[in-house]
């Protein structure tokens, strides 16, 4: 017996290690790996766990029952971009996206090797039944202890409760969508014999066939939600758009107040502005690939190695606006630069494309560099970022403009870009280094429209 005590103690210990505190969204969230988060869920013990993302937190804004049920919860699994996101803010970094989709399947085929059963409650009707056939077909010795459907099904709880119970199923899984499906675990699983219950949200239909997942690449990307969005686009836009952009608002203000200083605020601003920009830009950037594409031969992201803060080489992202040569042509053109000092620009490139001509008059080539700033490579507000050859010929000087990030705008951009010579930008840029603050990266953020706008400079 006392062996056994041992075991337990030590896995919950180990449970326990694995939370992390996400100020942003002032939640206790489980970080690891998926085949760790699987170990956890069935490690000895009774727990309800629940997944959250950016529409969760959403939800938990405005529904108070809805927040206690969440915070009630043994385990919260952090779902999706928003919730990495929103780490980011305070500068931490999420192992893995726990989201039911994919942890579903790999929990359950973990617990029947474990001979484990499931009880599968949610979906429209006969949905419950064709993820178990599903889930069945993908993992044979899988026993599934019953189904219901969320629906006819659902509305008497005490018939739910009992027939759960009677099935002696180890682990229920609820998928009556959020908020229902959590405030009904907060509700009734104190009463469920069942070691696990989970609500998994769409997790049945996905099983079921009712709705396709988007292709490995978009969900390596962290992306699913563009997936859906252009399936249901009048159901979801409200809650992918709008809310995706208050869901960030909202954890960078709440990342502010919990770790005050000016590191925190300075990347809590820089991942707002970015997220934010990244979806409110979505048709301009999916239509620029579109037409670098369509125009000439070659990837439509160029990435190239620059250095960042205190001399680290870091790849930035830009969209192609010259030929696929470009860079094997470069040293032929660098005694025509327009610029003098060590940085090369010249105003009639013949390496650029009649699509990066204007993509380079409106700075939308530099709009990838959102991924720089949502990686930590960049800031929003900052010095531009320079090719090692032109830091290795820089004079002693000009290496206080790598005390900080590089960004995407900043004094240079908001002055004349190419118009301004080498010393005068390495002023502006040391002036910023010691100047920064909140405040002036938002004055240089709103005076970057005007720059864009005017074009000058930019070519």
């Amino acid at each position: 017996m006392k062996h056994a005590t041992f075991d337990v103690d030590a896995e919950l210990a180990a449970f326990a290690g694995a939370q992390t505190y996400l100020p942003a969204l002032d939640l206790q969230l489980l970080d690891c790996t998926m085949h760790e988060a699987v170990d956890s869920l069935l490690s000895p013990g009774k727990r309800k766990a629940f997944f959250v993302n950016a529409h969760c937190c959403n939800v938990m804004h405005r529904d108070a029952e809805y927040m206690r049920a969440v915070r009630c919860a043994d385990v919260l699994l952090p779902d999706g971009i928003g919730v990495a996101l929103a780490a980011r803010m305070t500068g931490q970094r999420l192992t893995g996206n726990l989201n039911g989709t994919d942890l579903v399947p790999a929990l359950l085929a973990q617990a029947a090797k474990q001979g484990r059963s499931v009880y599968l409650f949610g979906g429209t009707p006969g949905t419950a039944d064709a993820a178990a056939a599903a889930l069945i077909h993908r993992i044979p010795h899988l026993r599934v202890a019953g189904t219901r459907d969320g629906f006819a099904g659902a509305r008497d709880a005490e018939a739910v409760i009992a027939d759960i119970n009677a099935s002696g199923a180890d682990i229920v899984l609820v998928a009556l969508g959020v908020p229902m499906q959590e405030l009904w675990i907060h509700r009734h699983a104190h009463r469920l014999n069942a070691a696990l219950v989970t609500g998994v949200g769409a997790a049945l239909d996905f099983l079921a066939g009712n709705v396709s997942r988007a292709p490995s690449w978009l969900r390596r990307a962290r992306s699913e939600w563009v997936w859906r969005l252009a399936q249901e686009p009048r159901r979801l836009a409200r809650r992918y758009l709008a809310g995706n952009l208050g869901f960030l608002a909202r954890a960078g203000a709440t990342a502010l107040r919990r770790v005050p200083g000016p590191r925190v605020a300075q990347r809590a601003l820089d991942v707002t502005v970015a997220a934010g920009a990244c979806l409110a830009l979505a048709p301009v950037l999916a239509l620029t690939a579109l037409a670098i594409k369509a125009e000439s031969r070659g990837p439509v992201l160029f990435t190239q190695t620059r250095i960042g803060k205190d001399g680290r080489p870091f790849t930035i992202y830009k969209f192609r606006s010259m030929a696929q040569d470009a860079e094997a042509r470069r040293a032929a053109l660098v005694g025509a630069s327009d610029r003098e000092g060590v940085c090369f620009k010249m105003k009639s490139d013949p390496r650029i494309t009649k699509v990066g001509r204007i993509i380079r008059r409106l700075s939308i080539d530099e709009l990838p560099q959102i991924l720089n700033v949502l990686r930590g490579d960049m800031a929003i507000v900052g010095p531009r970022p320079a090719l090692p050859c032109e830091v290795a010929a820089y004079p002693a000087r000009a290496l206080g403009r790598l005390a900080v990030k590089p960004g995407i705008t900043g004094l240079w951009q908001v002055s004349g870009r190419a118009e301004i010579g080498f010393e005068q930008m390495i002023d502006m840029d040391l002036s910023y280094a010691r100047a920064r603050s909140i405040v002036f990266d938002l004055m240089l953020i709103a005076l970057t429209f005007r720059a864009v706008l005017s074009g000058r400079g930019a070519h």
